[in-house]
């Protein structure tokens, strides 16, 4: 056989297991099926005693529950800007919509078979009691609380002008297994699946000591009616604010800051640390989408703002997308861990007005990410897509361990009252010549 044949042949072989590979093994979503979100939740009747399923409707007794969902990231799942342009990158496959409208009630089209477990050969037909107004409530009241006429709830006392039914997931976290523990499908090789909090979540020291569940933070008890006129009781309210919330990932962090030495002189070499402690979650830091990333940044800058030194250490996860998904680096901190980052800085002979800004931000996904949906996908501009979550100005000089002693007689979220554990041993935070300070990201 001549030479040219087999390289031709090679070259279709070599075509062909290509194009098998990425229509029968490689998934076209980043995440495998299971069966439980591999479908929507089945049709849902409205149980007798109520007029509809919609929110407002729920509202009408549960009007505080009403007002905390209708402000949360799950009462906006479906329009959020950014799932929005994902969703359009990936074709507005419907599979995303099993957690982000999951309803039956909520969706355009019903999914009759998945050959093969491939989403993009789905059997779809026309789902002809769809409600295009109620999609739009996205991951609504009756997403979690009714099923065949009834009301389920946490409670098995209940009194109510509707049929109720005690569900004990409700005082679990198996309510938030079905969407927080997305898994790995073929060739797709991730330590934990792209969206796996729940399988994040630390057993030993929040759940055994403390009793703790993902509603303990995301939904923290509150003592109240939980409907209009009815007894007060000790329920929860319903925020579930998470990686979308500046304000919860601050609660989540503590930072110390110490340097080396504390007062330092002309010429010398300054040693800084900043430690980065994981103090208030029960989940790895950061958690969900894989695109989302802390930086920790030191700046040296002059009386006029001028950078002069820059250094970023990135915590995340470390990704290829292609030919299979394979997580090369996953160095986010465990609940109760800490890292430390550190930068080395030697003063000129006149560092008159030099100072050290010390910054960690939260991001929901890169900069190139975000360019990329912006300029092809629709993604808004404004939509905060980064945050600070802690930032601090050191001056470069004999007033170093003044302001590094004025920042630790400030409440730290080590010892503050949102945490719930005792002081942290710091690895790797042992005294580098005095001068320290430990403070709540959000002070």
């Amino acid at each position: 056989m001549k030479r040219s044949v087999k390289i031709l042949l090679g070259a279709v072989v070599a075509v062909g297991l290509v194009y098998l590979y990425y229509t029968e093994v490689k998934p076209v979503v980043i995440f495998g099926l299971r069966s439980d979100y591999a479908r929507a939740i089945p049709y849902q009747n409205v149980p007798a005693g109520i007029d509809s399923l919609q929110a407002e409707s729920c509202g009408t007794c549960h009007r505080e529950i009403y007002e905390e969902w209708k402000d949360s990231i799950h009462a906006h799942a479906y329009d959020d800007p950014f799932f929005q342009a994902y969703w359009k990158k990936d074709g507005n496959i419907w599979v995303c919509l099993n957690c982000h409208t999951p309803l039956e009630n909520q969706q355009p089209t019903l999914i009759k078979e998945i050959p093969r477990g491939r989403v993009e050969k789905a059997v779809e037909e026309p789902n002809p009691r769809y409600d295009p107004a109620y999609q739009k409530e996205s991951i609504t009241c009756a997403a979690c609380h009714v099923r065949d006429g009834m009301i389920l709830g946490p409670f098995d006392d209940s009194v109510a002008p509707h049929p109720t039914k005690f569900d004990p997931a409700f005082r679990t976290a198996q309510v938030c297994y079905r969407c927080h523990n997305v898994v790995s499908g073929p060739a797709q090789f991730y330590h934990v699946g792209p969206c796996g909090t729940y399988a994040e979540y630390e057993g030993k020291y929040f759940m055994k000591e403390k009793g703790m569940i993902c509603q303990s933070c995301h939904m923290p008890e509150v003592e109240r009616p939980v409907a209009a006129g009815g007894p007060i009781r000790q329920g929860r309210r319903h925020l579930w604010q998470g990686g979308h919330d500046p304000e919860m990932i601050k609660r989540a962090v503590a930072v110390q800051v110490q340097a080396d030495p504390p007062a330092p002189k002309p010429g010398e070499e300054v040693r800084f640390a900043l430690t980065l402690i994981n103090a208030g979650a029960g989940h790895k830091i950061p958690t969900g989408d894989p695109d989302r990333h802390f930086t920790v940044e030191f700046l040296v800058q002059d009386g006029h703002n001028k950078v002069l030194d820059h250094q970023t250490d990135t915590m995340g996860r470390w990704i290829m997308w292609q030919p299979v998904i394979l997580e090369v680096l996953d160095n986010r901190l465990l609940p109760l861990a800490s890292r430390e980052y550190t930068f080395a800085y030697r003063l000129p002979d006149r560092p008159a007005g030099l100072t050290l800004k010390t910054r960690v931000r939260y991001h929901i996904l890169t900069d190139g990410q975000h360019e990329m949906l912006k300029s092809k996908y629709g993604l808004t501009a404004d939509d905060p897509y980064a945050f600070t979550i802690y930032e601090r100005d050191f001056p470069l000089s004999s007033e170093l361990a003044a302001a590094l002693n004025k920042e630790s007689d400030q409440p730290s979220a080590v010892s503050g009252q949102f945490h719930p554990h005792p002081p942290l041993p710091l690895q790797g935070g042992g005294s580098r010549g005095g001068g320290s300070c430990v403070l709540k990201a959000e002070s």
